[in-house]
């Protein structure tokens, strides 16, 4: 038998799952590292603490499994998109990373979209926001010019781990197109963008395909290891273009809906030519001269934590959740909107916070708590209701991942709001799962990713909306749309009184 292994480098943890040909998951290790935040705003890390992680956890999976040291074929990536991470001369980070939830340029992203704002928006199908990289390579610019002096290359998080394992440089179309600086309509980076902000097109690494073998496991790591074969390093993907391979979002009409701490809704795009005008990310899928629309809402299953953590500490979630089906739609009235960190999609606001409108004295705690969840749902609404209307195209099957998935009340409630049958995965593994993909199909397991999805991801019994349900919910939704126009005021006034 033998293998390929997915790294998935997140947040707060490096992910390894090793896979065999049939899809199955033979071990999995993870290895956590601290993220820093020195200023109000700011979040970075120590690129270094990514290599320790993956040091740790291959050397992991080679003692659960020692057997992999002979049937290793293939590594591939998943990683968090955006984070700048900035190299000198002799490949060493010359400072932490800035990740991508990092809010210090805003001062940047209003400088780009008020110059170069209708042209990046035609050419990289996306406006500046904090999250992405270029705003964070001009904040260095501008605040450590000493530092932009040294700069040789600049690298993605799981770009700078395959380095290691290699000594090649490269990135794929998935995480290039989440820099702001990929011209997605000829899949090359902007020479006109990055002379109007000084970037040198001699610091980006080449562009590749998200499945390309970008090399071997250099000799000194294969002898550390004590693999006997040559390791081959597939490219990888943005951590949301692996997490829809990984759920089977493949084909036309499919789609994901992904409740973590922040939520994504996320559909397949034949083509990356697709006009949101901005209002949704459009980036490069895993495969091949395909895309993505993605819209997010910030706070999905950060809003559920922080009402649990508030009104109801010491319940288990399962007990808090257990009356919600003794609540009638709607909850008599009672509507909650998740903006409580702000919201990106569809208002990228982040003065607006969240609200609960209509509370009367007959609402309980579990009233509250089944309009905590269709608020975050109608949210997530929110960004389908753009897609389904620029596409004209329904999504016919949506894989909900995450918190989300968790619930048969609440799949219930997806698949009646979202008026589309939901299907959860018999096996969930994240993005993990989609880089193991890329690796099979860099190993010429498969002779494309669809292919590899058809072995690799399987469902269980689909979710189906409920009529009498999904009219009900219009009316709630409709409803629900009016939170925002209603109470934007107020929250930018107290905000501005904060800044005065």
């Amino acid at each position: 038998m033998t293998y390929v292994l997915g790294l998935d480098l997140g947040t707060s943890a490096l992910k390894g799952l090793v896979v065999d040909k049939n899809g199955q998951v033979v071990a999995e290790a993870s290895h956590s590292y601290p993220m820093d935040t020195p200023e109000i705003g700011y979040s970075e890390q120590n690129p270094l603490s990514w290599i320790e992680a993956a040091d740790q956890v291959i050397e992991d999976l080679v003692s659960k499994l020692p057997e992999l040291t002979d049937s290793l074929e293939g590594i591939s990536f998943s990683g968090q998109m955006h984070s700048l991470v900035l190299l000198d001369e002799k490949h060493e980070p010359l400072r932490p990373a800035i990740l991508w939830n990092d809010v210090r340029t805003t001062k940047q992203c209003k400088k780009i979209n008020e110059t170069m704002g209708d042209t990046i928006l035609k050419r990289e199908k996306n406006i500046a926001l904090e999250g992405f990289t270029l705003p964070k390579i001009l904040w260095v610019q501008e605040n450590e010019p000493e530092i932009w002096k040294e700069v040789k290359q600049i690298q993605l998080p799981k770009d700078y781990l395959r380095f290691w394992f290699t000594d090649n440089f490269a990135m794929d179309y998935s995480d290039a197109a989440g820099t702001l600086m990929l011209n997605q309509d000829n899949k090359t980076w902007d020479t006109e963008l990055l002379e109007a902000w000084a970037v040198p097109a001699s610091i980006l690494p080449p562009l590749v395909e998200s499945s390309t073998v970008v090399g071997v496991m250099k000799p000194e790591l294969k002898e550390r290891f004590g693999f006997s074969r040559d390791i081959k390093i597939i490219a990888g993907g943005a951590d949301n273009a692996c997490a829809a391979l990984g759920s089977g979002v493949v084909k036309a009409g499919t789609g994901l809906c992904s409740i973590g701490t922040s939520g994504v809704f996320l559909k397949y795009e034949d083509k990356v030519d697709r006009d949101y005008q901005g209002k949704l990310h459009v980036f490069y899928h895993g495969m091949e001269n395909t895309a993505y629309s993605m819209g997010v809402t910030l706070s999905a299953g950060n809003s559920l934590n922080w009402f649990k953590n508030t009104f109801a500490k010491n319940q288990p979630f399962e007990e808090l959740l257990s009356e919600i089906d003794t609540v009638p739609i709607g909850c008599d009235g009672l509507l909650f909107s998740p903006y409580i960190v702000g919201e990106r999609t569809p208002y990228t606001d982040s003065q607006i916070r969240g609200s609960f409108i209509g509370i009367d004295t007959h609402h309980q705690l579990k009233d509250f708590t089944r309009s905590v969840l269709e608020g975050i749902t109608f949210s997530l609404k929110d960004s389908q209701r753009i897609i389904e209307a620029v596409a004209d195209e329904k999504i016919e099957k949506l894989v909900s991942v995450g918190g989300g998935a968790k619930n048969k009340s609440w799949l219930q409630m997806q698949a009646n709001i979202f008026d589309t049958p939901i299907v959860t995965l018999k096996t969930e593994q994240g993005p993990g799962l989609g880089a193991a993909m890329l690796a099979a199909v860099g190993c010429q397991w498969f002779s494309d990713l669809r292919e590899c999805a058809d072995q690799f991801v399987a469902y269980k019994e689909a979710v189906q909306p409920q009529p009498q349900q999904v009219e009900r919910y219009k009316k709630v939704y409709a409803r629900y749309r009016k939170i925002y126009s209603a109470t934007k005021e107020l929250c930018h006034q107290y905000f501005s009184q904060i800044e005065n």
